[in-house]
């Protein structure tokens, strides 16, 4: 019996410093033999429905970031693994025994502090960081399969609600719409594509990438545990970056963070004014011709307005523009209503807004000085088509909403019919189907944003509004006062 006791008496000794201190998490845990895989008694206390990596990485008690381990038995975040930290004392106070380093990935048995080596967590880790192949992401728009979440509730990877904080819709609408610009997904779903992106030192900008790809996996996620993900992370950098413009606290409006969102990302992955310089350009990128003239001042006689016109001041002048989206004017709404109110619904054609940008339609632009005619001539058409729809109008008191129905077809739209002939014969293909379409609903300043998206293995279209997930047929789409829409060009 003696002889079986000393090997244990053996031991190295710990020093107590190295006790009290966490080691780095790529060191072997500290027991003896550890780096042999260890079977942990307590896995079966793990509560998978718990577990929620959708925020931010940081100790519930002491909120630093270093090092944070998750309980996988509350799924509450606890600072390091030595005998003061806030991980080991959670473990003895409640009993909580398995734990998941959310930056090694590794997973620890505390307070015997040991590493456990199990693929039957592998699940857990899958949802933290999802990961996908390039032949995965490649069948994502032909699978019809779905998903089961730890509820048992079925989902479609893509079609996921996401969790509005307490007013974010407008930035949800738009993260939704985004999600599903193929190119700009698949970018996205592959880590490698941008990890290697150098940034200079001190900017740390790129974070914003991090995170929307971050985002991107989650969304796509083919083995989630919840049937809906929390964009927490996401416009924690989004308020961080647009230095608090945008907060998820309060109502903003969709194109003012679509704008700033796909600069912001272009600007991040090192992107210069070139068409092909970064994956935002390549998707949404087009080009325009702009014709402006001056106006001479109304109140001035014939004689003077004419000798006005032929000075070089009030030639047409033109310049190249390019625009990430085009901004379509829709016809003021009628002044007088009939006594019943909603009989008179003012409806206008996709078509006749777009014929702004035939290079022949002129519109009156003013500034608090001069007067402007202008003209725009699209010359290149991009992948994606972004269209805003502007329905909001600030006069000196308040904000106005127009209330008219844009009526759209959701497939073949033919762009080439607003193109030049020298510029038309350069496309190949101009014929573009609808992908995404944002919609506000309610007053300018209270109401709410949803959209409407295609998923593409099945042709059904779906409404997304926060959480809530429901399909629609697309004939409804084309009833909804319409406020961003995404247009794919059909190549095939």
């Amino acid at each position: 019996m003696e002889s079986s006791r000393e090997p244990q008496g053996k031991r190295p000794k710990l020093e107590p410093t190295d006790a009290l201190l966490d080691e780095p998490a790529s060191q072997p845990p500290m027991v003896a033999g550890a780096k042999i895989p260890r079977l942990c008694p307590y896995l079966d206390t793990i509560n998978r429905q718990y577990l929620d990596f959708d925020f931010e990485k940081l100790c519930s008690v002491s909120l630093t970031r270093i090092n944070v381990y998750a309980c996988l038995v509350c799924g509450k975040y606890f600072q390091g693994r030595g005998t003061n930290t806030h991980a080991y004392t959670h473990s003895v106070a409640e009993g909580h025994h398995v734990y998941l380093n959310l930056h090694t990935l590794k997973f620890y048995c505390l307070p015997d502090n040991y590493e456990i080596i199990d693929s039957s967590l592998d699940d857990i880790k899958y949802v933290l960081n999802p990961t996908f192949t390039a032949d995965h992401i490649k069948h994502l728009d032909s699978s019809t399969k779905l998903s089961r979440a730890i509820d048992g509730s079925l989902y479609t990877p893509g079609i996921v609600g996401l969790n509005n904080i307490k007013a974010n819709d407008y930035c949800n609408v738009v993260l939704q719409a985004l999600s599903h610009v193929a190119p700009l997904r698949n970018y996205f779903l592959r880590e490698a594509n941008y990890s290697k992106v150098r940034r200079p030192p001190g900017d740390s900008s790129f974070l914003l990438v991090q995170r929307f790809g971050e985002l991107m996996r989650k969304l796509w996620n083919p083995r989630n545990f919840k049937a809906h993900v929390s964009p927490h992370e996401m416009l924690q950098a989004v308020v961080l970056w647009s230095k608090k413009r945008f907060q998820f606290t309060q109502q903003g409006d969709p194109i003012d963070f679509l704008s700033w969102f796909l600069n912001a990302l272009h600007k991040a992955l090192n992107g210069t004014k070139k068409h092909e310089s970064s994956i935002i350009y390549k998707s949404f990128l087009g080009s325009m011709k702009i014709f402006s003239r001056k106006i001479p001042p109304i109140d001035m006689d014939e004689k003077q307005k004419k000798s006005l016109l032929l000075t070089s001041d009030y030639q047409e002048v033109e310049t190249e523009s390019n625009f990430l989206y085009l901004t379509c004017d829709l016809p003021p709404p009628p002044l007088f209503i009939d006594a019943f109110k909603e009989n008179i619904i003012p409806q206008v054609n996709l078509y006749q807004l777009l014929a702004k940008f035939n290079g022949q339609s002129e519109k009156e632009y003013k500034t608090y000085k001069e007067n402007f005619m202008k003209r725009f001539e699209i010359t290149r058409l991009p992948p994606y088509l972004i269209l805003y729809i502007k329905r909001f109008t600030k006069n000196t008191f308040f904000v106005e909403k127009n209330p008219t129905i844009v009526n759209f077809p959701v497939k073949n739209v033919d762009f080439g019919e607003f193109l030049t002939p020298e510029v038309k014969a350069q496309h190949q293909h101009t014929i573009y189907d609808l992908t995404a379409n944002i919609v506000h609903d309610g007053e300018p300043s209270k109401g709410t944003y949803r959209v409407h998206i295609l998923q593409k293995s099945t042709g059904q279209w779906y409404e997304m509004q926060d959480l809530h997930v429901t399909d629609i047929l697309p004939q409804m789409i084309t009833l909804t006062e319409a406020y961003i829409q995404i247009y794919e060009l059909r190549t095939s």
